[in-house]
C-alpha cells in the first residue's frame, strides 16, 4: 500500500507547522503550581533536558481530558510524525511539546518512551527525543513482514468467511476512499488501519490482530527527508484497492482474491 509518512498523531491533524492540535487544559498549570512546594516548578524539564535553542510553539485550543491525557498526546504525536509535521533527524524535549500540548512535560515523556518503543523515536540523553529516519530498505524490510503476516490470512478468510461478513466491512473500506481523498496522511493512516484490523479480526486471533496492527503502524513512518512521498493520487489508488478486493471477497472470486490481495502487500509499504 505504498503508506507514506503515520504516525503519529490524533485523527486527521493537519500540517500547519507548529500546530498539532491537542487542546490547552485549561487552569492545569495554574494548579499544578498551587500544589507544588514553595519555590519549586511542577513538571519542568527532567535533569539535563534543555529547552533553550527551541523556538516557542503555539499552543493548540481543544480541551485534552485528564483521564486521557497520555491516549490523546500519543495519538497527537504519531499523527505529526505520519504527516512530517515533527522532523526525522531533529530532537524534541518533552517540556516544550507539552507546551506545545497544553499539558505538563510527563505525559509526553510517557508517550515518546511508547513511541521508543516502537522504533520511531530515540532518547537523546540530557536533550530529549530524536524522531528517527525510515529508510527505503526498511520500508520495504516492514512491508515484506505484512505480506507475510496478511496475506495468507487474507487467502485463508477468502474460501471461509460468508460473503455477508465481507459486506459488514463496506462502510471501513468507502471510509478508506474518504480518507485518502482528504489528501492528509495521518487521516488515511488511521482509515487504513481501522479496515486491515476488521479484516484480520475475523480469524479470531487477537494475537495476530495486534502484532499485524503494530507492523502496520511501523511501516505508515515517513520515509527519510520525504515526509509526504505518498500524494492524494497514490492515497485514493491504495483506498479503491480495499473495494475492489471486498468485492471479490462478497462475489466469491479466489483468483480475483488472490491477484488483488498479493498487488495490494507488494506494492505498499
Amino acid at each position: 500500500m505504498k503508506h507514506s509518512a503515520q504516525g503519529a498523531a490524533g485523527t486527521g491533524t493537519g500540517a500547519a507547522a507548529g500546530a498539532v492540535r491537542i487542546p490547552v487544559q485549561p487552569g492545569a498549570a495554574d494548579r499544578a503550581r498551587d500544589r507544588a512546594p514553595r519555590g519549586e516548578e511542577p513538571d519542568g524539564p527532567a535533569r539535563g533536558e534543555h529547552t533553550h535553542g527551541e523556538a516557542p510553539t503555539p499552543r493548540p485550543r481543544a480541551l485534552v481530558q485528564r483521564s486521557s491525557v497520555r491516549g490523546q498526546i500519543l495519538d497527537a504525536l504519531r499523527s505529526a510524525l505520519v504527516t512530517g509535521e515533527l522532523r526525522p533527524g531533529e530532537v524534541y524535549s518533552a517540556p516544550v511539546l507539552g507546551e506545545r500540548f497544553g499539558v505538563s512535560a510527563t505525559p509526553v515523556r510517557e508517550a515518546m518512551q511508547q513511541l521508543a518503543l516502537e522504533g520511531a523515536v530515540e532518547v537523546v540523553p540530557n536533550r530529549g527525543f530524536r524522531v528517527l529516519e525510515r529508510g527505503d530498505r526498511e520500508l520495504a524490510e516492514l512491508a515484506e513482514v505484512r505480506a507475510l503476516i496478511e496475506v495468507p490470512v487474507w487467502l485463508r478468510l477468502a474460501r471461509t468467511v460468508p460473503a455477508e461478513h465481507w459486506a459488514e466491512l463496506r462502510p471501513l473500506a468507502e471510509a478508506t476512499v474518504r480518507a485518502a481523498s482528504s489528501g492528509c496522511p495521518a487521516t488515511y493512516a488511521e482509515a487504513d488501519r481501522a479496515f486491515h484490523r476488521a479484516v484480520l479480526a475475523l480469524a479470531g486471533n487477537e494475537q495476530l490482530v495486534r502484532i499485524a496492527g503494530d507492523v502496520h503502524r511501523r511501516a505508515q513512518g515517513p520515509p527519510a527527508g520525504s515526509p509526504s512521498v505518498r500524494g492524494r493520487a497514490d492515497l485514493v489508488a491504495d483506498a479503491h484497492q480495499h473495494t475492489a478486493m471486498l468485492d471479490a471477497l462478497i462475489a466469491g472470486d479466489p483468483e480475483t482474491v488472490r491477484a488483488l490481495v498479493g498487488d495490494h502487500f507488494t506494492a505498499t509499504s
